[in-house]
């Protein structure tokens, strides 16, 4: 092709740009880049970031280094939807922490053989990348994961990982809600160290899930199963029975947790012995017999009770005397008492309380 001077060729004066874009979207990146230094018109067109929403870099491994990957970041910012760096040594943690914030809208992601990623790494993606749906596969070292709010994830991601990761011991997938039982079989079955599963806002797992992951996962020491809320006592029958170490656990606006799911828990080794920390913040069908049998966690540091309507300050009163090192916190509402006719009423005042 013969170009003018002001390095404009035919070609690009009859298409729109819209068309030469849609021609270039067809080529691979080894192409783009040979089409990029022909002049400078088709550097703009064959470095436009909608032509860089897949790239594998497999073939380039041994040459890719960090600066490689920002610089793409920055290139394809957030068109970029697919990034294969398997077999990229090179590719550190701080290079893909740009890359994080730059490409937010990328959803797979292959990092095989990146030998240099630790999870730094791990704690970047989930912190910018809440679109991000697959990842992960072959990090046979990998002990702890944190996918907070990558709403994306679902069963499928979940379980690869359990299969590559069987070292797991620490694992966040609060906000990931479209999890269901199938990704608590996979950690029950796969990863028997795990230490701690926050899972808070993971609104479709079920007793059955978390029965097998108790009864497997005996090194379970800090649960957050907020608003995990189709879970019953069941549950925490299950976790008195299997898990000895738990320590803290969250049980917040699981509505379905009566006082004798408690019961079994206080009762427990664990209750015993390990518990520390118990959160039971809006369970509306817990009262003062709950806080009766916890008595018996006599290492109970800090207790949550906000908005449990049927716990008085009696209760919380009485616990305190036989756990006086007990830092509990609950909120009562104000309430109305009932007026003579023609009279205004007086609010009460129940609030915060920390004692």
């Amino acid at each position: 092709m013969v170009f003018s001077n002001n390095d404009e060729g035919l070609i690009n004066k009859k298409l729109p740009k819209e068309l030469l874009l849609r021609i270039f979207s067809f080529l691979d990146i080894v192409t783009l880049c040979r089409c990029a230094q022909i002049s400078k018109a088709w550097n703009i067109l064959a470095l436009d970031g909608s032509n860089w929403q897949r790239i594998d870099l497999f073939n380039f491994q041994t040459d890719v280094e960090g600066r490689v990957v920002e610089n793409i970041s920055k290139r394809c910012g957030g068109f970029l939807r697919k990034l294969s760096l398997r077999g990229c040594i090179g590719v550190g943690d701080s290079s893909l922490k740009t890359f994080a914030q730059n490409c937010r809208n990328i959803e797979h992601l292959n990092l095989n053989g990146c030998t240099k990623i630790t999870d730094s790494t791990c704690y970047s993606l989930s912190r910018f990348c809440s679109k991000l749906k697959h990842i992960q596969n072959s990090c046979h070292e990998l002990v702890s994961l944190n996918l907070q709010s990558c709403s994306r994830v679902t069963d499928e991601g979940v379980v690869q990982i359990c299969r590559g990761c069987h070292r797991l011991q620490a694992l966040c997938l609060s906000g990931c809600g479209n999890l269901t039982d199938a990704s608590l079989t996979a950690l029950a079955l796969n990863c028997p160290r795990l230490q701690i599963l926050e899972a808070a806002r993971c609104s479709h797992l079920t007793d059955a899930g978390f029965t097998l992951l108790a009864r497997n996962c005996h090194d379970l020491e800090k649960m957050d199963l907020e608003e995990c809320i189709l879970i019953t006592d069941s549950t925490l029958i299950q976790l008195s029975i299997h898990c000895p170490k738990l320590q803290a656990l969250s049980l917040s606006h699981c509505e379905l947790i009566t006082d004798d799911g408690i019961l079994h828990l206080s009762n427990s080794p664990c209750g015993h012995e390990r518990l520390r920390v118990l959160e039971l913040d809006n369970c509306l069908l817990i009262t003062d017999v709950a806080l009766e049998h916890l008595e018996n966690c006599r290492g109970l540091e800090r207790l949550e009770l906000y908005d449990c309507q049927q716990v008085t300050r009696a209760g919380i009163k009485r616990m305190r005397a036989q756990l006086p090192h007990v830092k509990v916190h609950a909120y009562f509402a104000p309430v109305t008492p009932p007026t003579a006719v023609g009279g205004s009423g007086q609010r009460l005042c129940r609030c915060c309380v920390i004692l």
